[in-house]
């Protein structure tokens, strides 16, 4: 059996992953265009409401949440790549904006927070493209004058 030696992640990769992760969270894709994303194996994804293991967990969250939140706007206001031979870590601080509607309520409400978060990225062994294996949400504070999660 061989084991194949996978390049490192470059910064650039890594940026460009970010982006294209919160890309999609804003306009909600499917499930099947937000999994690739995510390692096949040891994943772990930390949220202020759950602790997930693995993409089938993840999955159930992922299409749960889209159903709750809408109109959602992800800014990043901060973003830091540390690259080493078999990850890159990466820590960031963004905004996030989400409306939200609680029935019975006769309209939706506006969300907004600053998140501060810390992901470790892989190389996947199957698409040789990045992938999240480790999600953490270190902090979610409510801007003034919105309201809590």
């Amino acid at each position: 059996m061989t084991s194949v030696t996978l390049a490192p992640l470059t910064d650039a990769e890594a940026r460009q992953f970010v982006d294209e992760w919160f890309q999609r969270l804003d306009i909600h894709a499917p499930s099947e265009e937000v999994l690739p994303l995510v390692a096949d194996e040891d994943v772990q994804m930390k949220f202020p409401e759950a602790t997930l293991y693995g993409k089938d967990e993840f999955k159930k969250w992922y299409e749960g949440v889209i159903r709750i939140f809408f109109d959602e706007v992800h800014t990043l206001q901060r973003l830091n790549i540390k690259t080493s031979s078999n990850q890159a870590t990466v820590d960031l601080i963004l905004q996030w904006e989400a409306s939200r509607w609680n029935p019975p309520a006769a309209k939706s409400e506006r969300l907004a927070f600053t998140a501060v978060q810390t992901w470790i990225l892989t190389r996947s062994p199957i698409t040789q493209k990045a992938v999240i294996t480790r999600y953490i949400v270190k902090e979610l504070i409510p801007l003034p004058g919105y309201p809590a999660l």
